[in-house]
């Protein structure tokens, strides 16, 4: 598992950040800014990361 890898709870796997499956963000955070990364086996949410520049 690499700096840049997930894990994925559900899965029991590391999931690389490339490979993850972006989705809209929840809480009404701004979708030009943030994303949610989720596994691409079972869809479960791995983290939410900031993508918006300042």
């Amino acid at each position: 598992m690499t700096e840049d890898d997930l894990y994925c709870e559900t899965c029991e796997r590391a999931v690389d950040r490339d490979e993850a499956r972006r989705s809209e963000t929840y809480g009404g955070l701004d979708p030009e800014k943030w994303q949610t990364l989720c596994c691409p086996d079972c869809g479960n949410r791995l983290k939410t990361v900031f993508v918006g520049g300042e």
